[in-house]
């Protein structure tokens, strides 16, 4: 729950949250690392880093520890921080949440298509948040402002992808969950239709993602070295229409867009992703019935054909491992279902 350090080397990714690491330099003497973190970061008080390092957000040498821990050379420092750490007020709204699961520590939620998860510019009402914060405020009336902003999601879902997504109700649950989305151990499958008859019936696709470098709102997938961030996504198919295939991805990274670029990447890019070409006939004949049907499809699916099925993770208090399913949503079923009776009409 920390801000900005200088000098230091940062990896961000669907996570609200970014990792800054830090070597202490040799000529370091032996210092609070509370004290030192509050040299460090601008405008922080002495109890907003001490509550950090407390919830276990600062790890030194792989290792919590305390505000009275003196650094020393040599130090391998470890700082989760937000990646918008700007405080803006939350507004409570009584808006329908798909609570699948919940307890003092966590909640799990099936989010809807069309609702962005976090307030942000041009979206600052109607987010998951707002109803979170609601939904908090009835079990704990006069909730601290400041909590769900700054700790409560510690991954993300994109505005249109519907699915699974945890939130944490307290900071030590944020902390837990956050590295465990940094070391890639949490279990996440989506389900996808994309277009064309993909070759191989499984296979992994790597390659660094970057933000677009003419389109600021999109991704892109660059080669190796300096540009973009690692990322590897494995998928399977699950069954084929000829002309657009239904496949599962397993994340094995977790960057913002990562599916849709990579899938982008090797031509198949996901069915009406508008974003990224996908609400265009990619795939398929040139006639007029045709172009009917695909329209009447991206009537029933007006969004990009993705799901975040399955989420895994070891609870942050219990230590024992959770693992949520939610089924596709109506509109993805409506289209899977429409396009398996257009080819085995075709069939006939």
């Amino acid at each position: 729950m920390l801000d900005e350090l200088d000098n230091s080397r940062e990896e961000a990714s669907e996570s609200l949250y970014e990792r800054k690491t830090f070597t202490i330099d040799k000529g370091q003497e032996p210092l609070r690392i509370d004290k030192w973190l509050q040299m460090h970061i601008e405008g922080a008080s002495r109890n907003k880093v001490q509550n950090g390092i407390e919830a276990g957000f600062v790890t030194v040498n792989g290792k919590t520890v305390k505000s009275n821990y003196k650094i020393k050379p040599g130090d391998d420092i470890l700082l989760l921080s937000l990646v918008n750490p700007e405080h803006t007020v939350l507004k409570k709204e009584n808006i329908p949440l798909n609570i699948v699961y919940e307890d003092d520590a966590l909640m799990v939620i099936n989010k809807p298509a069309n609702m962005v998860v976090h307030p942000g510019v041009g979206n600052f009402s109607g987010t998951l948040l707002n109803g979170v914060a609601y939904h908090l405020e009835q079990q704990n009336p006069g909730i601290d402002e400041d909590i769900l902003p700054r700790f409560g999601l510690v991954h993300r879902i994109d505005k249109n992808t519907t699915g699974l997504i945890v939130l944490a109700k307290k900071p030590e649950a944020a902390a837990h969950l956050a590295k465990q989305f940094f070391q890639h151990t949490v279990k996440r499958k989506y389900v996808a239709l994309v277009w064309g008859d993909m070759e191989q019936d499984e296979g992994t696709i790597t390659g660094h993602i970057a933000r677009h470098r003419q389109h600021r709102k999109m991704f892109d997938v660059y080669p190796e070295g300096e540009t973009g961030k690692h990322a590897i996504t494995h998928y399977k198919v699950l069954e084929r229409f000829n002309y657009v295939t239904l496949v599962e991805c397993v994340l094995e990274t977790g960057r913002t867009h990562q599916i849709r670029v990579h899938m982008k990447h090797i031509g198949h890019t996901l069915f009406n992703d508008w974003e990224y070409g996908g609400d265009k006939i990619l795939k398929g004949t040139i006639y007029t019935k045709y172009k009917q049907f695909v329209d009447n499809c991206f009537e029933i699916c007006p969004r990009c054909a993705l799901h975040a099925k399955t989420l895994g993770f070891i609870h942050p208090v219990t230590q024992k491992e959770m693992l949520f399913e939610s089924p596709l949503p109506q509109d993805m079923q409506g289209v899977i279902e429409k396009w398996r009776n257009y080819i085995s009409h075709r069939n006939e």
